[in-house]
């Protein structure tokens, strides 16, 4: 469903703009996608990189909590997000 791919899509983007509220986590995010600052935006337009977005998200438990209690979204809801990206409407 394109919907739930949209909506994938919208929480990986409030998950990049969670990230970069935070020095720190914008930092550790860059150093690990080896991305600079400015190639975010264009690197944003591709679903793999926001579903890697999530999954930078997810592998820090206490990263993931504060996005989900920030948000209302549940780890679980990051996962469907991420497999949504990934995967497309399927």
């Amino acid at each position: 469903m394109q919907k739930r791919r949209e909506s994938a899509e919208n929480i990986a983007i409030s998950a990049l703009g969670f990230l970069a509220s935070n020095q720190e986590h914008l930092e550790s995010f860059l150093a690990l996608s080896g991305l600079s600052p400015d190639g975010i935006r264009q690197a944003a337009a591709d679903p793999g990189f926001l579903a890697g977005v999530l999954q930078h998200v997810l592998s820090d438990e206490g990263l993931a909590s504060s996005f989900a209690l920030e948000t209302g979204l549940s780890p679980e809801d990051l996962a469907r997000a991420v497999h949504a990206l990934e995967h497309g409407s399927s």
